[in-house]
């Protein structure tokens, strides 16, 4: 016999305010962890200039920065490469010859590397001197509009973007930087310390991003970093990251994950998944090389923004971040992606 306590429609509402305060107790773990990482942008998905404006302008010239400045990117990414001399350049490959005049200015000092079957010529930054780099002309590749634009120091783009936007480098091939006595994660954090950014004290916000994870893991542990962290992942390399293992794992020392956006499209629970680790997701790279795809490109960033639910996007065209539409309408519903 059932007493008062265990009548069934009893029964059912307490199992249901039970579910209820789950599901509530759920929201606010995850509210408190996207609060908790500046990189959950719930509200305002960060916009993230991919070596600036650089559908437009040569990239990671001063030109391309300005320009994604002044399309209203509160980020510009910097990619970090080293000189023979230890500093700090923006440049995305680790060689000159394809966005300077290298073989022009410096014909004999190539490296002949195998490519498969074919032997190469490449001019590697470690192999000049800061003095030497900045003789070349970084423009002229992409128009001769931009005839003279010269590769940056990483304290020449914090000077750029100091009261205008953040800073989102990238250490790129740290450890081939290490086999040429050159530590570029201890480089780095001395450019930081001198412009007083290693805690947020002073200029413009900085997140660290790079593929090395064992970087990211130095930063965190030998220089005590607390700068917000980006682990960016690609390809069939992924994989070992992309289990509930490996992005728990992530979570440990990165504030954010940074899949090619490839990798969502195969598998849009990433970024859930992703998100159930506390971790930001900010996918790579929404570009259109040439006006008639512009339309094209919005309609994928507003799929990555409203469906995917990422955080955030890379992109070479700042300017029509803006021009994705809202992802709820006035009812707070959402909208119907592409």
């Amino acid at each position: 016999m059932l007493t008062n306590r265990q009548h069934p429609n009893r029964v059912i509402a307490q199992a249901l305010l039970l579910c209820l305060a789950l599901a509530l107790s759920l929201d606010s773990v995850i509210s408190v962890q996207a609060q908790s990482n500046p990189l959950r942008q719930t509200d305002t998905p960060l916009n993230i200039a991919h070596r600036g404006a650089s559908a437009y302008a040569p990239e990671h010239t001063a030109a391309a920065y300005r320009m994604a400045i002044e399309m209203g990117a509160p980020f510009i990414e910097p990619d970090l490469q080293m000189t023979r001399d230890g500093v700090l350049i923006a440049l995305h490959d680790p060689t000159l010859e394809r966005t300077t005049n290298v073989a022009t200015l410096f014909p004999q000092r190539y490296r002949r590397v195998q490519r498969g079957a074919k032997a190469v010529r490449q001019w590697f930054a470690y192999d000049f001197s800061l003095a030497e780099i900045k003789q070349l002309d970084a423009g002229s590749w992409l128009s001769e509009a931009y005839a003279g634009e010269r590769i940056l120091t990483l304290d020449e783009v914090i000077a750029l973007a100091q009261g205008k936007a953040d800073i989102m480098p990238e250490l790129k091939y740290p450890d081939r930087y290490l086999a040429q006595g050159l530590d570029m994660a201890q480089a780095f954090w001395h450019v930081l310390e001198r412009h007083r950014l290693t805690r947020g004290e002073h200029g413009p916000q900085v997140v660290v991003q790079s593929f090395h994870f064992d970087t990211l893991v130095r930063l965190r542990q030998q220089f005590q970093s607390s700068l917000p962290q980006v682990f960016l992942v690609y390809g069939d390399s992924a994989a070992p990251w992309l289990s509930d293992e490996g992005l728990a794992r992530v979570a440990t020392i990165a504030d954010a994950l940074g899949p090619s956006k490839l990798l969502i499209e195969a598998d849009p629970t990433l970024v859930s998944r992703s998100h159930q680790q506390g971790l930001a997701v900010i996918p790579y790279t929404f570009a259109s090389p040439h006006r008639a795809t512009d339309a094209a490109l919005i309609r994928e960033m507003q799929t990555a923004l409203c469906l995917w639910q990422v955080d955030g996007l890379f992109t070479n065209n700042p300017d029509l971040f803006g021009q994705v539409g809202p992802c709820r309408d006035e009812s707070n519903a959402p909208v119907a992606t592409p």
